[in-house]
């Protein structure tokens, strides 16, 4: 059965020891952060635990993080399977979206909030970069938005900063779906309906945070994946729907054409995105269940939580992208942590001819303008989680003159500091220009046998290893 909620699910969290407790008071304006970046770079990945801060300074709300992306165990428990799994339930979870199940209350309106009462400032969003962040800004935010012509609906996480107790700064870059919303509502000169929800089932987050083509429904794949529907109620003072079971529903509208100052702030490439000129929601209505639970991401510099999420859900979109629709041959696919799972994609594949490989790149370009400013693709045999793996057939498997690619004039990557200056100033993100590389590192002729000892040899000293009595050193200092 799939998780009903959030509760449900930290519940199976806790019980498979991944969700650590910090009782601790703690100060959500710098001390969050920190402890969240510690547990980020000082504990393995597979090590690694979900946080749940049952004490914030100040307020009556517990915090959780890294629920979804803490680790790939975490997020395949998410997903109520194993890590080697984890791409045939996204698969299998696209290819039959299931319609929503509209009821007519549900607990996220236990609690009505208007008014005055509507205080956004109530949430503990915690301050990410201090000193270099203008304040508090939520992160895990499952935004909520609808097309004015067609009535579908669309989920996307952006970044959210607290500008008061009844104003919210919205950044959606212009290749977002939501864009396309706003634009659309402006062209009639009305305002945008938006809803910012918070915990909620642990799909709906994966779904939110993985860019689907436009006009696809979040709410379908996710029930898709559950298989079971996504309960909605309708809004109070919106007209739109969210998840029935939501912790915390924040309702407000764009108004048309309104624009405001925003940013900047820590961003999961590891540095500060700039500050613009982006939306604001002006807060209608606050709505949550008795005693919520908020949830954040952390993002910022690799390691972090939205690098895991982001980079899961998208090999899933771009492996049955380039199998399914393009008919390629791949057996795997890869965005590097480091990369922000996005920069660095690595494509595995059974290559039939030697044209495959540029095809893999495009393909995987034409998707997404996020996916793999560097794209390499090896052969099968390599281990595409392996970086040693990766750079052996960079090293062997490829001559730079004959298998780099140039591809000028691409979108660009979200929030890339790289992006060249123009007069000494940083461009607008509407006029940005990239480029990407591909690498074709397999094989393109036969090679000699690989220079190891007999597969069957290697085996075998495996099973008896302990007979040959060798002990991993200690590091030296």
């Amino acid at each position: 059965m799939p998780y009903r909620d959030l509760r449900e699910y930290l519940a199976v969290l806790e019980k498979k020891g991944l969700l650590c407790h910090v009782e601790a008071e703690v100060d959500k304006d710098w001390e969050i952060s920190a402890v969240c970046r510690r547990t980020f770079q000082g504990i393995p990945e597979r090590n690694r635990p979900a946080l749940m801060f049952d004490r914030i300074k100040g307020h009556d709300i517990p915090l959780v993080v890294g629920i979804l992306g803490g680790s790939r165990e975490i997020y395949a428990t998410a997903l109520e399977t194993d890590v080697g799994h984890v791409l045939e339930k996204w698969e299998a979870g696209t290819k039959n979206p299931l319609k929503v199940r509209r009821v007519e209350k549900g607990p996220c309106q236990e609690v009505v909030l208007r008014g005055e009462e509507a205080n956004f400032e109530m949430l503990p969003a915690p301050v990410w970069t201090v000193g270099q962040d203008p304040g508090a800004y939520h992160t895990s935010p499952f935004v909520i938005s609808r097309d004015p012509e067609t009535g579908i609906p669309n989920m996307g996480t952006y970044r959210v900063q607290v500008k008061g107790r009844d104003k919210a700064g919205l950044m959606i870059n212009p290749p977002r779906n939501m864009n396309q919303h706003i634009r659309k509502n402006e062209e009639r000169g009305q305002g945008t309906d938006v809803a910012i929800v918070f915990g909620t089932d642990p799909v709906l987050g994966l779904t939110s945070v993985t860019p689907f083509p436009y006009g696809v429904d979040e709410f379908e794949v996710a029930g898709g994946i559950r298989g079971e529907p996504i309960e909605v109620v309708k809004c109070l003072t919106v007209d739109l729907e969210v998840p029935a079971t939501a912790e915390i529903v924040v309702e407000g509208r764009i108004p048309c054409r309104g624009r405001e100052d925003e940013g900047p702030f820590g961003e999961y490439g590891g540095y500060m995105g700039a500050a613009g000129t982006h939306p604001f929601i002006e807060i209608t209505c606050i709505t949550h269940r008795k005693k919520p639970i908020y949830q954040a991401f952390l993002s910022q510099m690799p390691p972090s939580e939205s690098s895991c999420i982001k980079g899961i859900g998208r090999e899933a979109v771009i492996l049955r992208h380039l199998k399914n629709n393009l008919g390629l041959p791949v057996t795997g696919v890869h965005l590097t942590e480091s990369g922000g799972a996005t920069g660095i994609l690595i494509i595995s594949m059974k290559k039939r001819n030697r044209f495959q490989p540029l095809k893999a790149m495009m393909g995987a370009w034409s998707l997404h303008d996020v996916f793999g400013k560097l794209t390499i693709v090896v052969d099968e045999d390599i281990d595409i989680r392996d970086s040693y793996q990766v750079e052996w057939a960079l090293s062997f498997r490829m001559q730079p003159a004959e298998d780099v690619h140039i591809v000028r004039n691409t979108d660009p990557l979200t929030l890339d500091p790289s992006q060249p200056w123009k007069d000494g100033k940083m461009v607008k993100p509407t006029e940005q220009i990239s480029s990407k590389i591909g690498i074709d590192a397999t094989k393109k002729h036969p090679f000699p046998p690989l220079a190891v000892p007999p597969q069957e040899h290697l085996e075998k000293v495996a099973a008896q290893w302990q007979r040959y009595g060798i002990r991993e050193v200690k590091g030296g200092k």
